[in-house]
């Protein structure tokens, strides 16, 4: 039988520590252990996590951007993650993807691709479809609102000339921007 939680010093827990010391001093396997809450008979959540975090192809589990690509399925077969953890991890995720979501995007004036590029990065990049959206501005390239326009494959996605005009049309658009991602090479276009 493993080491508990309870055995560790205070100091040395993850909820404890997040207490004393604050969030930004855990490692990535202390809080995704609370997320997970508890481990099995053998295995702490500090363990299970870390199990989790091996399940980055990078080398360099300091990026955490992996998870937002794992799937209850794959979670579920590590031993000690069932179903309800594997959907909470799933879950936190999503969170933290829209968290780097831009609030109020009436505000944004559009003046170069790079603009688009940060606007969108964050949303586009994880992505497993290719997603085709059109950004829709006014005079002063404000945007006035993004709209998701076509889901394809891993390497298409099929887009009606008609779908971006009416898009335009229906706001009185000035200016349209058409964006999509490339989920093979993890960039938008």
């Amino acid at each position: 039988m493993g080491l508990k939680m309870k055995d560790l010093p205070t100091s040395e827990r993850p909820y404890e520590k997040l207490e004393i010391y604050g969030a930004k001093k855990l490692s990535n396997s202390e809080l995704l252990a609370i997320i997970i809450k508890s481990g099995t008979k053998e295995e702490t959540a500090v363990t299970l996590a870390q199990k989790i975090l091996n399940l980055s192809t990078d080398n360099e589990v300091k990026n955490l951007n992996f998870l937002q690509n794992v799937t209850i399925e794959e979670l579920s077969k590590i031993k000690g993650i069932g179903k309800v953890k594997a959907i909470q991890i799933v879950a936190v995720c999503e969170i933290a993807r829209r968290m780097s979501l831009p609030l109020d995007i009436s505000n944004i004036r559009v003046t170069s691709s790079q603009d688009v590029a940060n606007l969108l990065k964050d949303e586009l990049i994880y992505e497993k479809r290719e997603v085709v959206k059109v950004i829709l501005l006014n005079c002063r390239n404000t945007i006035q609102k993004i709209v998701d326009l076509s889901y394809g494959g891993t390497n298409f996605a099929i887009l009606e000339p008609k779908d971006v005009l009416y898009e335009a049309i229906k706001i009185n658009a000035q200016n349209v921007i058409i964006v999509h991602n490339h989920p093979s090479r993890k960039s938008i276009s």
